[in-house]
């Protein structure tokens, strides 16, 4: 039994697309192309649908991490919320309280401000989806944590600001 009136319809966002006739625009990402940028062999990303893609609505990417292949500590986001669906293995969550074990199908939500966290400490690779709403340019984040370590400490800090990261003890 549903918990909703179906003739009592909740508001939906006002409409975007205004032309009097719909358009061709969807388009397909297979899922067997190559990984748009691979950190060391430690981190996979796939740009699903990023913030270029979606007009800023959204980013979407899959990611796969090696067996023991970490994963960012305690942090928030200011502007954006983000969103982890995992997809294979077990991913450690952290959920701003404790870490928990996350297994295919889990879902972790977090808003802008949460406090949360992600890794793999497990022995086998691991896979998820990350959501960050409203899109933000990720793949600059992504693709710049390789240079961190050609950074005096206060470049980096202005680097993750500037990313919208912010850790916390």
């Amino acid at each position: 039994m549903s918990l909703w009136d179906p003739k009592n319809v909740p508001p939906y966002p006002p409409p975007r697309y205004t032309d009097d006739q719909p358009e061709v625009s969807a388009w397909v990402r297979r899922g067997d192309e190559p990984p748009d940028y691979d950190a060391f062999g430690l981190v996979q990303y796939h740009y699903l649908a990023n913030q270029k893609a979606t007009d800023g609505d959204y980013g979407l990417y899959r990611v796969q991490i090696a067996p023991n292949g970490g994963g960012p500590g305690p942090h928030f986001h200011r502007a954006m919320s983000e969103a982890f669906f995992v997809l294979s293995g077990t991913v450690r969550l952290y959920d701003g309280k404790d870490w928990t074990d996350g297994r295919p199908n889990d879902f972790l939500y977090v808003p802008p401000g949460g406090i949360h966290g992600f890794r793999n400490e497990a022995d086998e690779p691991t896979e998820i989806l990350m959501l960050f709403a409203p899109g933000a340019p990720r793949e600059h984040y992504f693709e710049g944590l390789a240079q961190l370590g050609d950074m005096t400490d206060a470049q980096r800090r202005e680097w993750f600001v500037k990313n919208d990261n912010f850790f916390v003890e």
